[in-house]
Formats: C-alpha cells, sequence, structure tokens
C-alpha cells in the first residue's frame, strides 16, 4: 500500500499531547462501513480494534443505521438526561426480554452515564453503601477506567501515575495464573482475609474482568470465577464483573460470566451496549442492592435517546436468536485461534504464549517491543491492530462479531506477514 503524508497539522497543533491512537495510524479516516475503515485518500483498513470493543456488530451497521436516522428524521428525543421517553422504554422493555429474562437474570437496570468508568464508579459507591466499607479488592493487571475512583482498582502504573494523588480504599489480588500454577488459588487472599494481623480492611466488594482485555488478554477459568464468588459469599463481599469490553457477545455468550454459571451481585456493561459506537453504560444490580435515593448518583449525558434505539435494534437484530450469534462468534474464534497456532509454530523461538476466547485474541513475544512493530506493520500493511499488557507486549485481536470468515482470513493473513517481516 502506497500512502500520501496526510495533512496532520491541526492535530498536531492544536489537539492536546495526550492523543495515543492516531500516533500509531498516522491518517486520517474519513469514512467506515462494516469492518473496513478508509482514510481520506481512499485507503482501506480492515479493522481488527473495532473501537476497543465498542463495535461488535461493525460500523455503521446498516439495520442500526436505518433505526437511528428514522428515530432522528421523526425528530425524536435525542437528550433525556433520566426521563421516561419512548426510546428508552423500547430498550428496556428489549433488554429485558431478550438478555435478562432467557438468562434468568433478576437485575435492576442503573444509567450511570455514559462510558465504562461512569458504571464502574456507580458500581463501588452502590457496594460500599451497601455494605458499609471502603476497601474495594482488584487484580493484577486489571484496568477498570480512567476517573479516580476506577483508577484505584487498576493495576498498570502508567495510567495510575496519571491520576497526580493517591489512589485509596483499593487492594489488589493475583489474578488467576499470575504464579503460574505454583500457588493455590486464591490462598494469599484468604490468609489476609481471616487474619486480624494482616492489615487487610474487610472489603465491600471484588472487582473483576473474565478477560482482561487492556492487562493483555489474560482469560481466568471457568473454575477460578466459581472459586471467586464462593469466597466472596463466605467473606460477605460483593462480586462485580466489569463486563465492559468482554461482555454484549465478546467471549460468545452475551455476558463474558456465563460459561462459568456464576451469577455477580453487580454487572458493568458499557462499549457495544449501543451496537453503534454511541456513547451508553450500564449498571446492573441485584433488586436487593437497589438501595439509591433519587439523584444520588445522577449524570446529564445518561439518558443517551439515540444509543437507546440503536441499542434495541441490535439486541433484536442479533439476540433474539441468541445461540446463533454465540455460535458464530465460537467458530470465528476457532478460525482466529488456528491462524494463531500456524503463527506459532513458524516463529516458535519468539511467540511466547497465545491465548483469547470467542472473539479476542492475543499474541505474546518474548521480545516486549516485538507487538509495537508488528502493530505498526500490520497497519503499513492495512490491517488495524492494537497492543495490551503493562508493557505492550501483546498484540491484541478484536475484531467485529459480524466480520466474515473471507475478511478474517485476510487480516490474519496480513498479521503472519507482518510477525515475519518484523524479526
Amino acid at each position: 500500500m502506497t500512502i500520501t503524508q496526510p495533512d496532520l497539522s491541526v492535530f498536531e497543533t492544536v489537539e492536546s499531547e495526550v492523543r495515543s491512537y492516531c500516533r500509531g495510524w498516522p491518517t486520517v479516516f474519513d469514512r467506515a462501513q462494516g469492518s473496513r475503515m478508509y482514510d481520506e485518500d481512499g485507503h482501506a483498513y480492515l479493522d481488527f480494534f473495532a473501537g476497543a470493543g465498542s463495535l461488535n456488530y461493525g460500523h455503521n451497521n446498516p439495520v442500526l443505521k436505518r433505526a437511528l436516522i428514522d428515530y432522528l428524521s421523526r425528530d425524536g428525543v435525542t437528550h433525556g438526561l433520566d426521563m421516561s421517553t419512548t426510546a428508552k422504554r423500547s430498550f428496556l422493555q428489549t433488554f429485558q426480554d431478550l438478555v435478562l429474562r432467557p438468562r434468568d437474570l433478576p437485575y435492576k437496570v442503573m444509567f450511570p452515564g455514559p462510558t465504562g468508568t461512569n458504571a464502574v464508579e456507580s458500581a463501588l459507591k452502590l457496594a460500599r453503601k451497601v455494605k458499609g466499607r471502603e476497601a474495594i479488592v482488584s487484580f493484577t493487571n486489571a484496568f477498570h477506567g480512567m476517573s479516580l475512583g476506577s483508577l484505584a482498582v487498576t493495576g498498570n502504573a502508567f495510567k495510575r501515575a496519571g491520576a497526580g494523588v493517591p489512589l485509596v480504599h483499593g487492594t489488589p489480588m493475583p489474578f488467576d495464573n499470575y504464579f503460574d500454577g505454583t500457588v493455590p488459588d486464591f490462598l494469599w487472599f484468604e490468609r489476609l482475609l481471616e487474619d486480624q494481623g494482616s492489615g487487610l480492611n474487610k472489603p465491600a466488594a471484588v472487582i473483576v474482568e473474565t478477560v482482561q482485555g487492556e492487562g493483555g488478554i489474560n482469560v481466568a477459568r471457568p473454575e477460578w470465577l466459581r472459586a471467586l464468588k464462593e469466597l466472596c459469599e463466605r467473606q460477605d463481599m460483593l462480586l462485580i464483573v466489569d463486563d465492559i469490553q468482554m461482555g454484549c457477545g465478546r467471549t460468545g455468550a452475551f455476558f463474558s460470566f456465563e460459561e462459568s454459571g456464576i451469577t455477580p451481585d453487580i454487572v458493568t456493561v458499557s462499549k457495544s451496549i449501543s451496537g453503534y459506537g454511541l456513547p451508553m453504560s450500564l449498571c446492573l444490580l441485584r433488586p436487593e442492592l437497589d438501595v439509591w435515593e433519587p439523584g444520588e448518583h445522577n449524570g446529564t449525558f445518561r439518558g443517551n435517546n439515540p444509543a437507546f434505539v440503536t441499542a434495541a435494534a441490535a439486541l433484536e437484530a442479533y439476540w433474539t436468536d441468541g445461540s446463533a450469534m454465540e455460535k458464530q462468534t465460537r467458530a470465528r474464534g476457532e478460525q482466529v485461534e488456528q491462524a494463531l497456532i500456524s503463527i506459532t509454530e513458524e516463529n516458535l523461538a519468539d511467540v511466547k504464549e497465545y491465548r483469547g476466547r470467542g472473539l479476542v485474541w492475543g499474541m505474546e513475544f518474548h521480545d516486549k517491543d516485538r507487538a509495537g512493530r508488528i502493530a505498526r506493520r500490520a497497519f503499513e500493511l492495512g490491517l488495524l491492530i492494537e497492543t495490551s499488557g503493562p508493557e505492550s507486549e501483546v498484540v491484541k485481536l478484536l475484531p467485529a462479531l459480524t466480520i466474515t470468515p473471507d475478511e478474517l482470513d485476510e487480516g490474519l493473513s496480513i498479521l503472519a506477514r507482518a510477525v515475519r517481516e518484523t524479526v
């Protein structure tokens, strides 16, 4: 691919230095459809990033776009705070009928604000309110958001340092397989809980990702999650599952915790819940935990009605028969896994490990800088991928769930070439 130098001057002179993704992909994107993005010069890029998991149904999905255009064309309410609207009613009814009831999940639905970190903040506040305790336990390499409460339960040292103030009331524990199987699950955690001299304040809750996306695609085993749920019940702690990136079908089932058979006390959902990349998040909670006073947690943009419209349309289009979507995602995941096996066999000395579930996969290299070089070369070849992990040492694959087998093969072939060409 021949790429002319784009005009980036206004971004470089006016926009803050905090920008990040645009540095790895130095072009100006103009339009997108399905699993492809196009820059202003017409170059096409196959998207294995999907808005960091916000575009599970692809860019400008035609079914969702039609619903949105129809709603806007009739002057449907756009901004509604937490007012009752036809769009919100439709979403709540659809979510209850297609997601909650089929899974026998009793959750109340809270709209805490537009982003994932809003959902996490509300979950932490609620857990503390219910239990009357301040401490929250999280896990090594966790990522839960960039606001202060969410950062306090995030592991990444670089992101934590950006807070500029002490991050308190959060205690990290080892994630699944942190000690490579040499230490029994939760030995340290339970010992601290039972030892009156440990210095660990009794936690209100534990927050966990079933697959740590930003942390390096670290996959928790179902039995580890079940043991965690049992520990929380024994020790009177709430279990919060952060399903912001791994929910909405990313791992196969609608919720990533379904495979383990657990029912968390609180679940945070965002990213692809709107289906269209529109800001929206949910905090799902057991009814007995709904002890909020009216307005005790609020936000101006928690009533994004266009997002309610596309969210309901996405559920109706893809989750009326949830088993079909789940089966397709698992099949696509097997396709990815086979390609990663081939890449590993071809580069046996360099690949440390590949891992994933559904349509989220990571490939880690012994050379920690290799992943960044691969991502840069992939961009030059027309593929958008990012890196993850505490040292950006993992190549992360996050294609849309609606990607075709041919598109998936095309992207995986580019990835294999990028690996070969960055030795």
